[in-house]
């Protein structure tokens, strides 16, 4: 049974370290995820170097002018602006735990006077449909890599799941003749239903066939155990390798879900939904429509035309 260190703070122990640790004991206790307190050790722990380089040792210390300084650090370091958007949250998770923490009456959280930094509304790239053909054709060599890979690749285009979602699947969690597919925790640990087409039930049925191990995990690796995401990860730079192409980001699958399902007649309501967002504002970032879109759309119903 895993323990966690008991954390009490006296006025002398309120580092910055100690204090972080506090935060990511409590969102721990809320349940969070092991991805999401990673989330935020991760981008707390460049916090802590920044502010050890500006000899900055004590929460007192951190004002707005140094929350906007550290915000072009990550720039200068080649983050991607939504990258320094996730820092700004991160910080302002933080300190509105440590303000709800301490009450201090004398202390004013920083962060208010603190914009967000501004995020691209550029739409999001997805793995193209002849990108995904050439990687089903690159499926070659072993009989069971070749049909796992298949069927990871169509299972991660018909489904629009997260590449961490995919990996927690069970085979009893997927009806290979329906095509349900159970994703037990989502985002924000919330259960939801994905479906895969007949194409991908037939691949999924064809590699199951040549499993030979006991791990309740629909998608091992050669020695059976449960794919590792590093594990997910080489199994589409090698086949993007033999494919010709550049390695696809396991993310643009869930794009090129939700743009190919757009293009194929279906609402963002129920996109989105399937894709587990709660509201559309993520998925219209997905499904913004380009310049081909939008002249299909209008030949279809121009107003001009059905006089």
């Amino acid at each position: 049974m895993q323990t966690h260190k008991i954390i009490e703070y006296s006025n002398k122990e309120k580092t910055l370290s100690n204090l972080v640790d506090g935060f990511l004991l409590e969102r721990k206790s809320r349940g969070l995820q092991e991805l999401s307190v990673e989330f935020y050790r991760g981008h707390l722990r460049h916090f802590l170097d920044w502010t050890g380089k500006q000899g900055i040792s004590s929460i007192d210390e951190i004002s707005p002018t140094v929350i906007r300084s550290f915000l072009l650090y990550p720039e200068e370091t080649k983050h991607k602006r939504g990258g320094i958007h996730a820092f700004y949250r991160t910080l302002r998770a933080w300190l509105k735990w440590y303000q709800n923490e301490f009450e201090r009456a004398d202390w004013v959280n920083p962060m208010r006077k603190v914009s967000a930094p501004k995020v691209p509304t550029d739409p999001l790239e997805p793995v193209s449909l002849d990108d995904i053909r050439a990687l089903l054709a690159a499926c070659t060599g072993s009989k069971f890599t070749a049909d796992r890979d298949k069927a990871i690749i169509l299972t991660l285009l018909d489904t629009g799941a997260r590449a961490n979602e995919l990996l927690r699947i069970d085979f009893a969690d997927c009806n290979t003749i329906t095509g349900d597919v159970l994703i037990r925790k989502g985002k924000g640990s919330k259960p939801r239903t994905v479906f895969v087409g007949r194409k991908t039930r037939r691949a999924i049925r064809a590699y199951l066939k040549r499993r030979d191990d006991n791990s309740p995990a629909l998608f091992v690796s050669d020695d059976g155990e449960r794919l590792s995401y590093d594990g997910l990860r080489a199994v589409m730079t090698r086949r993007a390798k033999l494919a010709a192409i550049d390695p696809p980001a396991l993310h643009g699958f869930r794009r090129a879900f939700a743009v190919n399902m757009l293009r194929n007649g279906v609402d963002a309501v129920t996109i989105s939904r399937l894709l587990g967002h709660g509201d559309l504002q993520m998925i219209l970032k997905y499904i913004k429509q380009n310049s081909d879109d939008l002249r299909d759309a209008h030949a279809k119903a121009s107003p001009a035309d059905k006089l």
